[in-house]
């Protein structure tokens, strides 16, 4: 089948751009050392976005040591790129060339997170002469670029990519449910989760080893810190633009989570895809084990719909 000249000379300005795109290293203010980051800008003058990573040790390219691989923030900066918008992707203090950023990656808090973005807001604006920074916040990354743009004056806007709208105990106990494989943990999960919101520590010396990841005694501090806020209501304090994108086959974050912050939020704009997951890849059935391997693959494309969205909205007049 021959492709029509108008979409040739799409795909072809498209790799055009792509191909243009410059990519270096970037490092902002940190704590102890400076933060790592990569910087994938197209020629000329262009907006810019911070990508802003999901829980647990993710890097910039959206990858962790627990089996995620999908490399999704770097297939949205290069996306971006292709449609002409900059980007800086990062390692979170503690994470990568971060590392070294803090004695302790898991002694932190959203505020701790709120600053960095902040000191790479700063650096960004620096660098390329940008007037403001666009937030794109990923998983946990939305509920910091919700923080970080209370009363921000250097925030474009925000795109809230699969955003928590509750808080995260309620979140955790949904998530839990959801596996039935994990009935039998499921009363201790509660009982913790239930300690946590309350701001007290676990006892773990006797917790089951599968709960181990959620509840150890170094992540507990995050957790209580962490549950004491509630995207909606900070959504609601916005004044800046803001886009909720959320994937209709997403096993962490529901469609009802993006619908409470539009509630929260009527004059943020809210885009439903379907067939797409957390990790913004394509998956076409309820099959669990299939949604959760595109984790694993980096060589899956981002699902149709997701860059075109977040580039509309970027560049909207």
């Amino acid at each position: 089948m021959r492709m029509s000249a108008l979409l040739v000379a799409i795909l072809s300005a498209s790799a055009a751009t792509a191909a243009a795109s410059v990519e270096t290293f970037i490092a902002a203010p940190g704590p102890l050392a400076p933060l790592a980051g990569t910087m994938l800008t197209p020629a000329g003058k262009a907006p810019m976005v911070l990508i802003i990573p999901g829980s647990g040790p993710t890097d910039r390219d959206g990858n962790s040591p627990y089996g995620i691989k999908a490399s999704t923030y770097k297939l949205l900066a290069e996306g971006l790129a292709a449609h002409g918008i900059g980007s800086v992707r990062i390692d979170k203090r503690g994470v990568g060339g971060s590392r070294a950023a803090v004695a302790d990656g898991n002694a932190v808090t959203i505020a701790d997170y709120v600053t960095d973005v902040k000191s790479w807001t700063s650096a960004i604006r620096k660098r390329t002469g940008a007037s403001c920074v666009f937030l794109l916040g990923h998983s946990e990354g939305g509920l910091i670029a919700l923080a970080a743009a209370q009363g921000a004056t250097d925030v474009c806007g925000l795109v809230l990519i699969s955003a928590a709208g509750r808080p995260l105990g309620e979140i955790m106990r949904e998530q839990l449910r959801a596996n039935p494989a994990n009935a039998p943990i499921l009363p201790e999960a509660m009982t913790a989760i239930d300690a946590l919101e309350a701001g007290k520590r676990v006892d773990v010396s006797h917790m089951n080893p599968m709960l181990m990841p959620l509840f150890a005694p170094q992540v507990q501090g995050f957790l209580i810190d962490e549950f004491s806020y509630d995207p909606a209501k900070l959504i609601g304090k916005v004044t800046k633009p803001v886009l909720i994108l959320q994937g209709e086959r997403d096993l962490q974050i529901s469609v009802a989570d993006a619908q409470r912050l539009k509630q929260a939020a009527p004059e943020a704009e809210l885009v439903l895809l379907a067939n797409t997951n957390h990790v913004l890849k394509t998956v076409n059935s309820d099959d669990r084990q299939a949604n959760i391997a595109t984790y694993a693959d980096p060589a899956l494309p981002l699902a149709p719909g997701v860059v075109e969205t977040i580039a509309n909205f970027v560049v909207k007049p």
